[in-house]
């Protein structure tokens, strides 16, 4: 318990001190694993996390997705379709809001990643939900909301 809120009150106190938070995750955990286990355990852990990192599927389909929400987005692609689906739904009430969580289910459905869909619809959607006046609050939350029907269940 003690270790774990020591470890907790470095990462603050590295924080506060503007160092990124990726740095003092791993400088925090390296530090712990080496003062329990050895630093040869440490630096084993740093390189298998590391390599998990880089040959995990999930992780790997993430920039080509975010290629596509730029191609999208550079082509006017997606501002035809946000213009159509505001011509379809702008009657009502937050009808491109609705347009947009309808888009991120589909786009969530083919890719199965949140991150992804996060990222590709916040190229693609949020600039034409900014056009047609939409808050930043509530076009940040519809898309976020959005990216969470990509995360993928369990099939037990």
């Amino acid at each position: 318990m003690i270790t774990g809120l020591i470890a907790l009150a470095s990462v603050l106190i590295l924080a506060f001190l503007r160092v990124p938070l990726a740095f003092s995750l791993l400088t925090v955990s390296l530090v712990g694993i080496a003062s329990i286990m050895g630093s040869d355990a440490s630096l084993t852990m740093l390189s298998m996390t590391v390599s998990d990192a880089v040959f995990s599927y999930e992780l790997a389909v993430v920039p080509l997705f975010i290629l596509m929400g730029n191609i999208l987005s550079r082509t006017g692609i997606s501002a035809d379709l946000f213009r159509a689906a505001n011509a379809y739904l702008g009657h009502v009430r937050g009808g491109l809001a609705l347009s947009t969580m309808v888009t991120c289910s589909g786009f969530s459905a083919v890719c199965g990643s949140s991150l992804a869909t996060a990222a590709t619809m916040s190229k693609v959607a949020y600039p034409s939900m900014k056009r047609y006046g939409y808050s930043d609050s509530l076009a940040s939350a519809t898309i976020a909301a959005g990216g969470t029907l990509g995360i993928p269940t369990s099939s037990t």
